[in-house]
């Protein structure tokens, strides 16, 4: 096969799976969550049983007055749509937590605001 095939043929294939790769980040479950605070989220905390709690990946943290979409692993799957998530803020203030069914209306931005 010549070079020139060759890359042909993985430019085909990168063509094949993008569109394979966008629709499969559209069905990753997600949610989103808008910092009304005048403090920077430092993290989110979720949990089942508001006894143990998982750290949710939010990278440098949600700015005041923004929103931001986050994505849940798939390790997560298996897990109950109904579950806890607090926030924790750089003032070192953390939210209360709140009862959250993240399977509906997952567009619909849970909103931290000051209490």
């Amino acid at each position: 096969m010549s070079t020139r095939n060759t890359i042909q043929a993985g430019l085909l294939c990168a063509a094949i799976a993008l569109p394979a790769l966008q629709a499969a980040a559209a069905d990753q479950w997600h949610f989103k969550v808008t910092n009304a605070t005048e403090s920077r989220i430092t993290k989110l905390q979720v949990s089942e049983d508001k006894k143990n709690w998982g750290d949710f990946d939010i990278g440098r943290g949600i700015a005041p007055g923004k929103t931001e979409t986050l994505v849940w692993d798939s390790s997560t799957d298996d897990e109950n749509c109904e579950q806890w998530i607090r926030a924790k803020f750089s003032d070192g203030s953390t939210s209360a937590p709140s009862k959250q069914d993240f399977c509906e209306d997952v567009d619909t931005p849970i909103e931290f605001s000051e209490e």
